[in-house]
């Protein structure tokens, strides 16, 4: 899957820059150009490198300069420089900064190819080892990240790790709330004791209770055996409340009860049980407006959001997409015994550029999709569909012609958009707040797409 392997060309012949990138693209291989070593640092701050092929002669800033600024900032970026005939010494020496390679600019092109070719096979030979190992612990895959803003989400999980507050988990639904739960717990001093989550939307009210206190025998019909619940299977652990938003008002007054006092009462019974519990829940839901609806205790929302953190969307990191993209295919190909050769361009362009509003939990949906559809070992674009009984053909599916991703997105959006005002009787605040947008960002769709017929804004 080469178009998974990013390349950057930095020279300052710009023609030359167009030769190799089209050569390397020809081979199957994604390429980005740079005129001097600066412009690359500045490229590479923004977007991820497998691979810089550097000119050491150059303007602004020399290839040597860059190597030793590549290994400092980025070490697990390969570089091969590229030398005139007669000055194979300086290649020498630009190995020595770190560099692994280097290519004679006279030379055949087709031994530039084959340098790719070996450490591009190298990466992904590395990278199934480390897919091996993480399969045996997926969390930790998805707490490495290339994104400033999920980086300092982490660093603030690792403060806070320790202190035993209470914290509130704020992100969209797929966005992996349990994932930065268990983290937390994990680098916390309750490590080694339980960890246990629950899902408040799963259970119906009248359940919800008996799942998170216990219930004595016969304390209900059906009750017949004594059991513990969430909190005690939590005790001197980490209890974590995800979709908190969702708990039923009777119950969020004995949460905040045995929160606040830290003893619990099983249904049916007088005695209290006092236990030692890390507290940690999350929501997709704006909790505010729920306490303004009357859905919501304040006084809860005072006690579980000692600490605050939101998780940020897929469409917040695309720095993280090509991993990710190669992670899923790695693990996806074991659990349905399916090989994945190749990966159509136009495909990779639309797993990268995608919005995905279910988030990490939607790529892992449609690349499991792709590949259970594909045949011969090959993911193309008739495999992108959408879920079934969506309402809106998209593009991509109409007579088997292919439209530009572009154009096959906006198609979708706009007939999502429009079938949710439609839903909503036109009523943009409602609509916004079941697509998860504020109202100004739905405007401004409904602008984009001319969709303001028939729209209010109560």
């Amino acid at each position: 899957m080469k178009n998974l392997y990013k390349i950057l060309i930095v020279d300052d012949e710009v023609e030359y820059q167009h030769v190799l990138s089209l050569i390397l693209s020809d081979v199957g291989y994604k390429t980005a150009t740079c005129s001097n070593g600066q412009d690359a640092l500045n490229y590479m701050e923004e977007q991820a490198v497998n691979l810089v092929i550097t000119d050491l002669k150059m303007p602004v800033m020399d290839g040597m300069t860059l190597i030793r600024e590549i290994k400092k900032k980025h070490p697990a970026v390969d570089v091969i420089v590229m030398t005139a005939f007669g000055s194979i010494e300086s290649a020498v020496d630009a190995i020595k900064y770190g560099a692994v390679d280097y290519y004679v600019k006279s030379g055949d092109m087709d031994d530039l190819v084959i340098k790719v070719n070996r450490l591009a096979k190298l990466n992904r030979l590395e990278f199934k080892n480390t897919v091996l190992l993480k399969n045996q612990n997926d969390q930790s895959f998805f707490l490495e990240s290339l994104s400033p803003l999920y980086l300092h989400l982490l660093e603030l999980c690792q403060r806070a790790a320790d202190t035993g507050i209470s914290i509130l988990l704020l992100g969209e639904s797929g966005v992996g709330k349990e994932v930065i739960a268990n983290y937390i717990h994990r680098l916390s001093s309750r490590q080694h004791e339980p960890f246990v989550p629950i899902n408040c939307q799963v259970f119906p009210e009248g359940v919800i209770d008996s799942e998170l206190f216990g219930h004595e025998k016969g304390s209900f019909t059906g009750a017949i055996d004594c059991r513990a619940g969430k909190f005690e299977q939590a005790n001197l652990g980490t209890l974590f409340m995800d979709e908190i938003g969702d708990l039923p008002l009777s119950t969020q007054g004995k949460l905040l009860r045995a929160i606040e006092s830290r003893k619990i009462q099983r249904l049916g019974s007088n005695k209290s049980l006092s236990l030692d519990i890390r507290f940690i829940s999350a929501t997709n839901k704006h909790l505010n407006q729920l306490i303004a609806e009357g859905t919501f205790r304040e006084d809860l929302l005072h006690r579980i959001n000692t600490l605050t953190l939101t998780i940020p969307p897929l469409r917040e990191r695309k720095e993280d997409l090509p991993s990710l993209i190669q992670f899923f295919i790695q693990k996806i190909e074991q659990e349905q015994k399916k090989k994945v050769s190749h990966v159509d361009q136009n495909v990779m362009d639309f797993l990268l550029s995608y919005d995905y509003p279910g988030n990490i939990r939607e790529l892992k949906n449609i690349i499991e999709r792709m590949i259970a559809l594909s045949k011969d070992g090959r993911l193309t674009s008739s495999e992108i569909l959408l879920p079934a009984g969506n309402s809106c053909a998209s593009p991509v599916q109409q007579d088997d012609i292919l439209h530009p991703l572009k154009e096959a997105r906006a198609f979708f959006e706009k007939n999502y958009i429009r079938k949710a005002l439609e839903r909503h009787g036109g009523n943009v605040a409602k609509t916004s707040k079941t697509l998860d947008i504020s109202t100004r960002q739905l405007w401004n769709k409904l602008n984009q797409y001319h969709l303001h017929e028939n729209t209010r804004d109560k």
